[in-house]
């Protein structure tokens, strides 16, 4: 895996996941009863009856799983994928059982930190896309990236 320092990245760069993942039914359950347990997650008559018409995977689900096609994928930030917060997070459609997503991430801003001479931050897009190519969630945030030394 190579890494890209902060020196490595600038606006319009476009890095893919590696992998792809397929949500079973029993994720979104398993999911949902550990962390988010909501009968419209765990439960496919009361999903029917629900505002998602089905069963429905929870959005913390939704990012977690974007957070690991992100991690395994081309983006490889030196010092890992760290997180200096988040701009913008939205759940544009459901994700369903069988539906197979991939994250695209696309870098927004570079600029260097005046605090920290050894790391810089990169704003990036974060788009997870479903098997259809929609998009099923959209996120805007802060990577801290080491510099070269």
């Amino acid at each position: 895996m190579d890494q890209h320092y902060f020196e490595d990245f600038e606006p319009g760069q476009v890095f893919c996941s590696k992998n792809t993942f397929v949500v079973e039914a029993q994720h979104i359950k398993d999911f949902a009863a550990m962390y988010d347990p909501q009968p419209f997650h765990m439960d496919e008559e009361a999903a029917e009856k629900s505002f998602f018409q089905g069963l429905a995977a929870s959005g913390w689900m939704t990012a977690s799983l974007t957070m690991k096609l992100q991690v395994e994928g081309e983006l490889c930030p030196a010092g890992g994928v760290i997180g200096a917060g988040i701009d913008e997070l939205r759940w544009v459609r459901p994700v369903r059982p069988g539906d197979t997503l991939r994250t695209e991430t696309k870098v927004l801003e570079v600029r260097a930190s005046t605090s920290r001479p050894n790391q810089g931050v990169i704003k990036v897009k974060t788009t997870t896309l479903n098997q259809e190519d929609k998009p099923v969630q959209v996120c805007v945030g802060n990577l801290m990236v080491l510099r070269r030394t």
